[in-house]
Parts: C-alpha cells; structure tokens; sequence
C-alpha cells in the first residue's frame, strides 16, 4: 500500500467559534496528484495549516488520530519541513517583505529548504554538495539566472520559480502548492504550472491548493472539492470538475472550456434579478 501523505480522520478545526473545517476524513496517497478546489473560505488553506502542523486539529476521537502526515500523527515541525516542498503567495510574502534578515539572494532562498528554516542561514552549516543540489534545483525550475539576484528584485513570477526550486531542492515527499500563481501574470500563471507538470512528471506527489481551475494541472487526476469546512465531492477529475457541481460550488453558474488538457472556468453572465445558484 502507497505511504499516505496525509490522512484525515473526522478532523474538526475551530476558529473564534466557527467550524473552519467540519468533521473532514480525507486520505491522499503517495503519488497520487491532488487537486483541493474550493472558494475563498471553504478551508483549502487550513487543510495545508494541518499538513505542516502550523494549525492542530480537535482532539482524536476514540484515540484515532485526527491528522496524521507522512503516516506520523506527531512530529518535529522542523523535520516535518524537510520532508514538504511548499510553495505559496504567503510564503512568497515572507522571503519578500517579512524576513526579518533583510533581503536574500535566490541562492540562499533555496538553501534555506536545506537548514528547515525560512530564509536564515547563520544557524547551520551550508555545504558544498547544498550548493550543488540548490544550483540543479534552479536550473530544473528554469532560474539559474536568479540565483545571484536578490528576491525583493525580482518580478514575481521568477520569485515564485525560486520558490519553486527551493521546494523540491531537498527532494521532499510531497509538492504542497497553495494557491501558488497568486499574482501572476497569464503568461507567468502558464510557465509556472508547465514547471511543476515536469515535476509531476519525475515522480513528485503534487497536492495543490486553489480556485483557479486552470491551475489544475492535466497529471492531476483526482478532485476534491471543499465547501464551507466540508467536503463536497472528492473523485476523478472528468467526475468532480462539471459545470453543474462548480455551479453548485461557487453559487453562480459557471461555464467551462477545456484545451491540451487544461480546464478553464468562467462565470456565465447572469440576469441583474438572478438569485445565487445552489443551496
């Protein structure tokens, strides 16, 4: 049986009195590429929170773990990060403006995957052989021209390739994507995921995040959908992905389109008088 990325077992998340995710078991498997789809506030960022044990689930029912990562219900949140590959508008927000070291090369981003931490290096040991591997990492992601170049000077969609190669640069179990062409460009949003399809390609688990329809990737086979801290339906891409359910997702109808095994999504026009869609 595949090593299980993450396993969810009824969990329950409560934030300032409401239910940010509601009684979730969800199971995703190593290599099995997934897609979490869901609107702003649906609890697509919380299931990540989970992943990394930034947020904690209620406590176990009948001693049944809520959460387990890796196949671990605890961990070392620091050896936990070594085994995630992340990547995020926040934690591009992070190396960009809340580095507290001020502004860091792409190198030294990357190599940062290597030492757990978040852009700091003064507290551990940078190898040649890190050197190395960070230096493939941003060839792969096609940046090796940004390794010298500070981030806070980059556009952001050669951030988010830096970013890209500092979360595969340690060769981690799974690839979590949150959201991650937030504020890019079409044609930066297109070159971005064509990265990570070749990282998909290689063997890395892709567990990604978002609403944008476009982003789900043609390796990416399995759907789940997420609505108001439940799931709403979790199955084959061609099942889940219909205009009737993202309809029913999002309240209002909406229109898909599909080309080189991409999907793309679009509202359809409603009358001014038209109620929501859905319950």
């Amino acid at each position: 049986m595949s090593e299980s990325i993450l396993q969810l077992t009824a969990a329950t998340v409560v934030k300032d009195g409401r239910r940010v995710l509601d009684n979730v078991s969800l199971a995703i498997a190593a290599g099995q590429h997934t897609a979490i789809v869901g609107p702003n506030g649906a609890g697509k960022s919380m299931l990540v929170s989970l992943l990394t044990h930034a947020e904690r689930a209620v406590a176990a029912v009948d001693g049944v773990p809520a959460v387990r990562v890796l196949g671990e219900a605890t961990w070392n949140i620091f050896e936990l990060r070594s085994r995630l590959g992340i990547v995020s508008s926040a934690l591009h927000h992070h190396f960009v403006n809340g580095n507290s070291e001020g502004s860091i090369s792409g190198e030294a981003a990357v190599l940062s995957a290597f030492l757990s931490s978040w852009g700091v290096l003064h507290y551990g040991s940078v190898t040649d052989e890190m050197r190395r591997r960070a230096a493939a990492a941003l060839a792969a992601a096609d940046a090796s021209h940004l390794g010298a170049r500070m981030l806070d000077e980059m556009s952001s969609g050669e951030a988010r390739r830096v970013l890209l190669a500092r979360a595969f640069a340690s060769a981690p179990a799974v690839l979590v994507l949150d959201e991650p062409t937030a504020g890019l460009d079409m044609v930066a949003r297109h070159r971005f995921m064509e990265r990570v399809r070749l990282l998909a390609r290689a063997g890395t688990t892709l567990v990604l995040i978002t609403h944008h329809i476009d982003e789900i990737v043609p390796e990416i086979e399995r759907v789940v959908l997420l609505r108001e801290g439940r799931v709403a339906a979790d199955g084959p891409r061609a099942a889940v992905l219909t205009g009737d359910r993202l309809s029913s997702l999002f309240g209002h109808r909406i229109i898909l389109d599909g080309s080189n095994g991409y999907l793309y999504a679009r509202p359809a026009a409603a009358p001014p008088d038209a109620g929501p869609v859905g319950d």
